[in-house]
């Protein structure tokens, strides 16, 4: 049986790498992105009150959960601060919402 030779390259050594983030520093951003998205859910409701732009029920302190913020154009990062992109609906709105863009898609055939 041959020995087996390994293709090792004596020339490169350590690689220099700049821009590495500390795990702290991770935590942080990811915390800063998870409190910016309760920070525009938040707003959503003080912007457009806490009732479901589809069926027009009402919410208050203690049914809230129940009222998601839609992104009318689907993008989750637009989040203007005047809450042009947004629409309080309840769950059961939202996932209406949701699933007739996705029977659209279907019956269309463009998936």
């Amino acid at each position: 049986m041959k020995p087996r030779k390994f293709n090792v390259n004596k020339s490169r050594g350590p690689r220099k790498v700049e821009n590495i983030k500390s795990i702290d520093e991770m935590i942080q951003g990811l915390q800063k992105t998870a409190s910016s998205d309760e920070d525009y859910r938040e707003r959503s409701l003080k912007i457009h009150g806490l009732i479901c732009a589809k069926c027009g029920r009402e919410f208050d302190h203690t049914n809230r959960h129940l009222l998601t913020v839609h992104h009318k154009d689907g993008n989750h990062h637009n989040n203007p601060p005047d809450g042009s992109n947004w629409e309080n609906l309840c769950v059961y709105c939202h996932e209406d919402e949701h699933s007739r863009s996705l029977l659209g898609d279907y019956l269309s055939g463009k998936k």
